[in-house]
């Protein structure tokens, strides 16, 4: 039976960068909702295809066709040893449905881990991000910024903030975060059937390192528990 760890966070937490490290270093499949649409839309599977339909009339894509997308990615080789969920699920019908994928593989969730940051580092984080609009090279003004204000290091050409990088939009996303996420968080909190850990918050408001430590002393514990 594999492990099977969901890490959650805002927008702008640090949580693809590491479910990249825990599905590294603990040798699990990374599962992101997100990468699994895009994968499905290019290469026109049929649930991709269901997908797309409702994502060209702007409508979200239904829980029973995410879960769909799960079920097939789990069934793959590379998930036979478990899973890092990174930002899924995103509802109680998905945590509940994906306890269900996992049930009828003899399997449950081993932890939830929230990746908490304030939100004023959070609008700091994303606010600060700029894209190359002819590479889409990304770049950072505190953290990675470019050697000429406004250009990319790599093409010349110009460098603009995404309109879901300005400071208003990223306070409406974590406030759209929250009032979605909370509900997960409390379900997995009280559900004792979730998992041997229930839910760990990580305090995510520090270096990547250290944020990457408290995960890997968590991961430990709980493999000891097992």
């Amino acid at each position: 039976m594999g492990r099977y760890v969901i890490l959650m966070g805002p927008p702008g937490a640090g949580k693809g960068t590491q479910s990249v490290r825990v599905a590294r270093d603990e040798g699990l499949c990374r599962i992101s909702t997100g990468d699994l649409l895009r994968a499905a839309l290019d290469a026109g599977t049929p649930l991709g295809q269901q997908a797309e339909s409702y994502m060209k009339a702007g409508e979200l894509v239904p829980d029973d066709l995410m879960l769909g997308l799960v079920d097939e990615e789990l069934d793959r080789k590379t998930c036979s040893d478990g899973a890092v969920f990174d930002g899924f699920p995103r509802t109680v019908q998905q945590a509940q449905g994906l306890g269900r994928l996992l049930e009828k593989r003899g399997a449950a969730i081993d932890q939830v881990m929230v990746i908490e940051v304030p939100e004023g580092e959070i609008v700091r984080r994303l606010s600060g991000r700029r894209v190359c609009e002819s590479c889409e090279k990304l770049y950072h003004l505190s953290f990675g910024p470019p050697r000429q204000e406004g250009r990319c290091d790599a093409c010349g050409g110009e460098l603009k903030q995404r309109p879901d990088d300005q400071p208003e939009t990223v306070r409406r996303r974590l406030a759209v975060y929250s009032e979605e996420t909370q509900p997960v968080i409390d379900y997995y909190q009280r559900d004792a059937s979730t998992s041997l850990a229930g839910v760990t918050m990580i305090d995510g408001d520090d270096s990547i390192e250290d944020v990457a430590s408290a995960i890997r002393d968590r991961l430990s514990h709980v493999e000891a528990e097992r």
